[in-house]
This record gives C-alpha cells, structure tokens and sequence, in this order.
C-alpha cells in the first residue's frame, strides 16, 4: 500500500446536517493525493441498499431491525469497505456501527449488550480477512458526531422530503437517539470528535476540519 488505509464515519441525528461536508472532506483528501471511497449505511452494496429500503419504509420490530442492520453491514464491509481499506483508501462512510446503537439501543430502546454480540459477530477482522486490521473489530479510525438539539434538526427536515418511518418519528424519539450517540461515545472517547453541529455550515466546517488536523489526518 502506498498509504494505510483510513476509515471516518459520520454521524449524527436525521438532520444534524452531516451529509453536507462529507463532500468536501472527499476533495480535501483528493487535493491531498488520496483515493477516497465514498459510501453510506444501510446501504453500499446491491445488498445492502436493498435492506436499507426495508428498513427505512417497512414495520419491523427492534430486533429485526438490528438484524437486518447488521446482515447489510457484514456484506458492506466484506465487499467495499474492507477492499478499499486493504488498497489504502481512504472510506467516508454515511453512518456506520454507532447509529444502530443510536437508532436501534437508544431510539428503541433496544437491548445495548445484545447489540454489541451483533456487532462482534459481524465486524470480526478475522473473519473478514483484514489481515492489515490491527485490532479484533473493524471499526472507523475517527468517527464525526454531529450533534445537534432535536428540535433544530425537525424544524431543518421540515418539508425537505417526504420523510422515512425513522424522520417521521416524534422529538422524544431523537432525544433518545442523540443520548444513544452520547452513551456510544462516552465508551470510546479516543474514536470520537463531538461536532457542535447547532451552528452555521462554514462554522461547522471549520470545526471539521480542525477535528482531522488536531489528530494528524489532514
């Protein structure tokens, strides 16, 4: 590899607004002489999006739920992720592992400890072949929380789209939620940067992109 690959995942509530720097960091490390793979979950693969239309418009229970997370997972990182990584790409990834805690443990309310045998099973480095993997999990080298008070996010939705059955979910839900994202980072504080997501998009950048310098990435 002319370059170890690198894994960021971005996170944050339905409407904190992630989405739009995702982009820009792309061209950041493009301008930097990086290859970027760019993808998102539930989806990323044939699979994958097939599940993520599922789980978006489908009633299902919790368990259901994280299960078919954690299926389109597996299929995600054995045939984008874990190939990207290996070439040295640098992924950005749409949400990952901690918006199924998020959705799923906090919005549901879903069992926490159950969810974490899901997600060894699923992100097993060995199992995934990642040899290059120093670690027993994959997991995202940084992962980009973008937090913001749910009432903003709604008022941000608010007539955007057509909403899924996890937008059209009332305020307490994403209180929920963003604690479920707390709780996720509160227990891995080294992969966590909290971005204060509640403030203009050129601030927001900013605090992005310092997030990636203060730890050597960019």
């Amino acid at each position: 590899m002319a370059a170890r690959g690198l894994f960021l995942s971005f996170e944050g509530i339905d409407g904190a607004g992630k989405s739009t720097h995702i982009d820009a960091l792309a061209d950041a490390f493009r301008a930097a002489g990086r290859q970027v793979t760019l993808t998102r979950e539930p989806g990323g693969t044939p699979l994958a999006e097939k599940v993520r239309a599922l789980a978006l418009h489908e009633p299902m229970d919790a368990l259901t739920e994280a299960l078919l997370m954690f299926a389109a997972r597996r299929d995600h990182l054995q045939r984008v992720i874990v190939p990207a990584l290996a070439r040295g790409d640098v992924v950005l990834c749409d949400r990952f592992t901690d918006a199924t805690f998020a959705y799923q443990g906090g919005g549901r309310g879903f069992d926490w400890q159950l969810l974490s045998t899901l997600e060894l099973l699923a992100q097993d480095a060995v199992g995934l072949e990642a040899d290059f993997v120093q670690k027993p999990l994959i997991q995202p080298d940084l992962t980009l929380w973008f937090d913001v008070p749910p009432a903003v996010a709604a008022e941000r939705l608010a007539g955007a789209r057509v909403p899924d059955k996890f937008e059209s979910q009332p305020v307490a839900f994403f209180d929920a939620v963003r604690a479920g994202y707390a709780r996720r980072a509160e227990g891995q504080p080294e992969r966590f940067a909290r971005i204060d997501a509640d403030q203009p998009r050129e601030a927001v950048a900013t605090a992005v992109r310092a997030a990636l310098v203060d730890r050597g990435i960019l």
